[in-house]
């Protein structure tokens, strides 16, 4: 009886429980894994799934051919588009006459001081140096930002609700 016994244990070492198992098939499942493998002395498993992705791969269509315009030698060429940095400098001299409020602080910009409430100031509005034009929302803590010159709002540089840097323009006023 007791050899009996010894060679049932190496088959009792070797079997894996049903948790084990479970476990085995939700680490399958939860990487994403195709196949699992595990190897014990004696005891083998190997967990393989199906794909159930029936996703083929999405194929991009060339884009059409841009035409590109036949140009006399008698007529003049059209004039080239302008670029980012020739528009920014338009931007820029508009901009010269303007007191910019800048940010004093890197935050979250807010141009009213509810969800619900009118906006502070809009394009349009007179400020005063003391007029509240925004709310910056730093640390939990709402900033008021004051115009600090007199005047009329003529751009507004942030989105409600957009992350603003530290110097970042906010709005400009032309005095």
């Amino acid at each position: 009886m007791a050899a009996r016994k010894e060679q049932n244990e190496p088959a009792a070492k070797a079997s894996v429980n049903l948790d084990e198992l479970r476990e085995l098939i939700a680490l399958l499942r939860d990487n994403g894994l195709a196949e699992l493998e595990l190897e014990r002395e004696d005891f083998r498993v190997r967990l393989r799934r199906e794909s159930t992705n029936t996703h083929t791969p999405e194929v991009v269509p060339d884009r059409p051919a841009i035409p590109v315009p036949i140009i006399d030698p008698v007529l003049r060429a059209p004039e080239p588009p302008a670029s980012a940095a020739d528009t920014k400098k338009a931007d820029e001299t508009q901009d010269q006459d303007l007191h910019i409020i800048p940010s004093p602080i890197v935050g979250t910009f807010y141009r009213s001081p509810s969800p619900t409430a009118d906006a502070f100031v809009k394009i349009g509005s007179s400020v005063e140096p003391d007029t509240v034009v925004c709310i910056i929302e730093a640390m939990k803590l709402m900033n008021e930002i004051q115009a600090e010159a007199a005047g009329e709002v003529v751009k507004i540089y942030v989105e409600n609700g957009q992350p603003v840097e530290y110097g970042q323009p906010l709005f400009g006023i032309r005095n």
